[in-house]
């Protein structure tokens, strides 16, 4: 009874904070309510029914495994329990998904009493979960002679798993809530220093939006009882910055649909919108949930006479209201004439993007992976039986263009596509499975990609996938207790589904804190690479790398697979050459200017950007194709050189042997895999059968933008604009301004140099810079705190070896131990230099923050609100983002410096150097609307 009593204590301590029962994952605990519930005069009995019942989780957790076994006693009559007969014990097992409950429905319906096998058999036709020990032992009871096996393959065949769902209704009526105006990130939804509680859902959807927010929601839901709520981004896109499946958790939590009676807290279909749409990363997490995501075009572009856009006073476009949106307002959506219309049913827009047959299946099915694993098993009984699958499911979507060439995105789809028309090549616009070669897991979603996979009753990694890592970057920079709590139990469960894992369960390797996107980009060893990653900034610059939520990471995990569309490309490429003062960083920002200044609109918005960068090894290269989750892209890829890519894969080669040697191997050989499948590449490329990707000459782009190198004089800052007018423009990534804009007068409160963005040239920049104005000045003083964080240890070590970590040592009041990390997140700084542990520190804004209402100057990623630093009571908080030399120079200003003062700075410095790739295309900018 200790375990059952513990629960009831941590009830009491749950409800002391508005909270139900947590949801039961422990078979220890399941274990004895069955002892209870067998005593008939226990006075616990009751409650206990009710957790067994309503309380358990499903899927593969041990809970649900001891669950499964003592409803099969009840179904074969070897217990009895007045409460749960034996049809209702088989209706439980049909509610539990897969894993131990597939087990059992197969123990019953295989067995030898007649009548209670055709029953589970029933239950069996309802369930897509299975894996291939279920059905192979379906099959060889078919072929044994079987005809319950007979049957329930037959309904496979037939997807009668999915004809029997009901359809999507053909008007649902929806009652508005604007969650906020301009671009909603999903730290908005699913704050990011709350990511210790994502796998609690109850808890974790406290902190959506605001309490006020959620009894607003509430208020609706009461007022209007028969139409769901939409939740909108006025004037902005939905979701943006990440995929972030607690987001979408938390939104259907609120205003979605109870998935199951017996399964606490876990709703589907949400309805999502905004003036500009969905972020795409955040759309393929709506998918997963079956949910509705809407384009409402509710704002659009004042044009005048001349049919071009009135500017106002800013230069930005004037936008004028065609129809809105304002909380409260009741619309209906029309499913099946594709229209968003008003309470009067008069059309406002087509919504037909929203409801392509595929989204339709999903919303039917009640999420994408119940689409794939279904698939998979119609396919798999067709095959079995010898009979042709019923055509049920909408067709792969095919388009092929005759003449027209490939992009590097659409080779890469064609090489990887599962399940299409022999021999037809597919261009942008497909819809297509695709094998996922590498798959990564940061710490933040870690816990509930495990969750989903145990849902889905996965066991253990799919032999699909080439190689797969579990990080330990975003909760690297404090070890308190929630991380304690948390970290261990995630890296033992991947470590054992056969996973790379940043910590070593055993205990015997060091514990890594490398950011993951570093690591997934040196473990990525074919440019011709599909990647799946539980992050946005999933980016690499080898293949082609898609930011996605926990449920695509754990079906990616489980099947090796995914479902999208091949996206359409921009192509990015560059003329000119590079001022030696400036940074590649400079670059980046510059590119994101000069495409809106060329274009007009971010034409890179839902797209490939397919950057034309051939000279710079994948270290640097990163550099550009991770911002391009700030660039709204879909993905990025990077057309490299052969002898570039050859060098960037010996590095590689080398940084995984190190991976190796420190013990981070598992039983699967994957990183000795990975290893060599890089020698093979890198044979293919010398002997010339097969160069380095590159698009076809001939291959159609949405646009093609030239970035100008020659005018980029001078460093480039990206500013979340924080007290613009329009509130629609702040925290987006478009503000692109010189640094000459703020007349060397802005204060600076602290800098970072660290997260994704830096490799170990900027390490060793801030190393130089120490040493130049020291040598200039005499010594060195900060005006302003400044952080440094390297991504990887790797990187440390060669410091380290190169002389660099000294300098760096010499100017720190602070160094990261490992041996005694910190328990307790920084409040205040002090203006000193602070060398951090690897990992994302500042970035992630879930640990470590900066003081409320400070204006930071970052190498990171992110502009969002309250995520690097909150605002205070006096002023906002700014998170502003440049190069190292700028932010190293800003701390120890504590200004941001003149174009003067920083080119004096950096001179002698070697910054990272590129040039146009030779023979690259130049061409004017161009549009294909």
């Amino acid at each position: 009874m200790n375990a059952y009593l513990e629960y009831l204590t941590e009830i009491k301590s749950r409800a002391a904070q508005g909270l139900a029962p947590k949801p039961i994952d422990d078979g220890g605990l399941v274990g004895e309510i069955i002892t209870i519930i067998r005593d008939a005069g226990s006075e616990h009995r009751a409650d206990a029914l009710k957790f067994f019942i309503y309380n358990t989780l499903p899927g593969t957790t041990s809970a649900a495994g001891v669950k499964a076994d003592f409803l099969k006693q009840i179904v074969l009559g070897e217990a009895v329990v007045p409460e749960i007969t034996p049809a209702f014990a088989l209706e439980l097992l049909s509610h539990m998904k897969g894993g131990p409950s597939i087990r059992v429905l197969l123990d019953i319906a295989l067995g030898d009493d007649a009548a209670i096998a055709r029953e589970a058999g029933e239950v069996l036709k309802t369930q897509v979960f299975l894996y291939d020990a279920d059905m192979f032992r379906l099959r060889d009871a078919y072929k044994a002679g079987n005809a319950v096996a007979k049957d329930v393959l037959d309904s496979y065949a037939k997807a009668e798993f999915f004809t029997k769902l009901p359809d999507v209704d053909d008007e649902i009526k929806v009652v508005t809530f604007v969650a906020a105006e301009g671009d909603i990130s999903t730290d908005l939804l699913s704050p990011g220093n709350q990511a210790h509680s994502r796998s609690d859902r109850e808890l974790h959807g406290q902190c959506m939006i605001s309490p006020e927010a959620q009894q607003e929601i509430l208020a609706l839901q009461k007022k209007h009882p028969d139409a769901r709520v939409m939740m909108i981004a006025e004037k902005g896109t939905m979701g943006v910055g990440s995929s972030r499946m607690s987001g979408v958790n938390n939104v259907a939590l609120w205003t979605g649909k109870q998935s199951s009676p017996y399964v606490p807290f876990v709703n589907f279909a949400p309805i999502v919108a905004g003036t500009n749409g969905i972020s795409p990363i955040f759309a393929t997490t709506v998918d997963v949930t079956g949910g509705i995501g809407l384009n409402l075009k509710n704002w659009v572009k004042k044009t005048g006479e001349d049919g071009k856009p009135i500017l106002n006073n800013d230069g930005n476009p004037v936008l004028e209201q065609k129809y809105a949106v304002d909380t409260g307002t009741v619309l209906k959506i029309d499913t099946k004439g594709k229209k968003l219309r008003d309470e009067a049913g008069n059309e406002l827009v087509d919504i037909g993007a929203a409801f392509t047959p595929q989204k339709r299946e999903f919303m039917k099915a009640g999420s994408s992976y119940a689409i794939v694993f279904g698939k998979k098993l119609q396919t798999f009984a067709a095959e079995t039986l010898g009979v042709e699958a019923t055509p049920v499911f909408a067709p792969n979507k095919e388009i092929s263009i005759e003449g027209q060439g490939l992009t590097a995105v659409e080779k890469i789809f064609n090489r990887n596509a599962v399940g299409v028309t022999p021999g037809k090549v597919l261009h942008a616009g497909s819809d297509v499975r695709v094998k996922v070669n590498i798959v990564g897991s940061q710490d933040t979603t870690g816990l509930m990609t495990a969750q989903e996979l145990e849902a889905m009753a996965a066991t253990v990694i799919s032999p699909l996938v080439d190689g797969a890592y579990q990080s330990g970057c975003h909760t690297a920079s404090v070890w308190d207790k929630k991380a304690q709590a948390n970290i261990p139990k995630l890296m033992s469960f991947m470590n054992n589904f056969g996973l790379i894992t940043a910590r070593d369960p055993k205990g015997v390797y060091h514990s890594m804190t490398d950011v993951i996107h570093k690591v997934l980009n040196d473990i990525t060893v074919d440019d011709w690479a599909i990647i799946i990653g539980g992050d946005s900034h999933t980016r690499m610059s080898k293949g082609v790398a898609f930011g996605a939520d926990s449920g695509t990471v754990a079906l990616a995990l489980a099947t090796g697979e995914a479902t999208m569309p091949i996206p359409q490309s921009v192509k990015v490429t560059f003329k000119g050459s590079m001022q030696p003062h400036m940074d590649f960083r400079d670059v980046v920002h510059a590119t994101q200017a000069q495409m809106l200044k060329q274009c007009g609109d971010n034409v890179f918005q839902g797209r490939i950007i397919e950057v034309h960068i051939g000279t710079l090894l994948a270290d640097q290269a990163f550099t550009f194709t991770d911002w391009t989750a700030e660039m709204k892209a879909k993905a990025s890829i990077c057309i490299s050189q052969d002898e570039t890519l050859i060098e960037s894969l010996e590095i590689a080669k080398a940084r995984i042997q190190i991976m190796i040697e420190k013990g981070m191997e598992n039983a699967a050989g994957t990183l000795r895999g990975l290893i060599a499948k890089a020698d093979a590449r890198i044979a293919e490329i010398r002997s010339g059968a097969k160069p380095a990707l590159a698009p076809d000459a001939n291959a159609k782009y949405f646009a093609e933008v030239v970035v100008d190198l020659d005018i980029i004089d001078e460093p480039m800052i990206a500013d979340p604009d924080v007290n613009n007018a329009d509130v629609s423009k702040r925290y987006t990534h478009d503000t692109i301004r010189p640094i000459s804009y703020y007349g060397a007068t802005k204060k600076v409160d602290l800098g970072f140099v660290g997260s994704c963005m830096v490799h170990k040239g900027d390490m060793k920049i801030v190393a130089q810079m120490l040493k130049n104005l020291e040598k200039a000045n005499g010594k060195v003083e900060f005006k302003a705190p400044l952080v440094v964080a390297a991504p990887t240890y790797n990187i440390i070590d060669e410091l380290k070896a190169e002389g660099d970590w000294d300098v760096l040592q010499r100017y720190s009041g602070f160094e990261f131990n490992d041996d005694a990390p910190k328990n307790t997140a920084r409040t205040e700084y002090e203006n000193i230099l602070y060398l951090e542990r690897p990992g994302c520190n500042l970035c992630m804004g879930n640990q470590e923050k900066a003081a409320k209402g400070d204006t930071v100057l970052a190498t990171s990623t992110r502009l969002f609100q309250g995520r690097v630093v909150e605002d205070s009571a006096e002023k906002k908080g700014e998170s502003l983002l440049a190069s190292t030399p700028v932010v190293v120079l800003s701390a120890i200003l504590g200004r941001t410096p003149s174009a003067e003062e920083y080119k004096d700075a950096v001179e002698g410095i070697d910054l990272t150097k590129f040039a146009p790739p030779k023979g690259a295309a130049v061409g004017g900018a161009s549009v294909h609307y």
